[in-house]
C-alpha cells in the first residue's frame, strides 16, 4: 500500500524542517511512504526548504487560495501519484 502524507503550507519555512522530521519513516502494512507539499502561494521560500529536505511532490500555488483550496489541490495529486491512503 502506497501512503501520501499531504501537508499544505503558507509560509511554513520557518516550521517545516521540524514538521518533516516527525513524519513516519516506516508504518506496518504500509509498502511506501511519500510527502506532498502544496505550498498555498508561500513568500518565504517553502517550496525551496521542501525541495531541500529531500521531498519530492512539491505543487504551488502562484497565489494564496486558502486551505480548502490546498486540500483539494493535494487530493487530487494524491490520487494522480496512484496513493492508496
Amino acid at each position: 500500500m502506497k501512503l501520501i502524507i499531504q501537508i499544505p503550507c503558507f509560509n511554513e519555512a520557518e516550521t517545516l524542517p521540524q514538521a518533516l522530521a516527525e513524519l513516519p519513516d516506516a508504518i506496518p502494512g504500509i509498502d511506501c511512504i511519500e510527502t506532498l507539499i502544496i505550498d498555498d502561494g508561500s513568500g518565504d521560500g517553502t517550496a525551496d526548504i521542501a525541495r531541500q529536505l529531500g521531498v519530492t511532490h512539491i505543487i504551488r500555488h502562484p497565489r494564496n487560495l486558502g486551505l480548502a483550496q490546498a486540500f483539494q489541490t493535494g487530493l487530487d495529486a494524491c490520487l494522480r501519484l496512484g496513493a492508496d491512503i
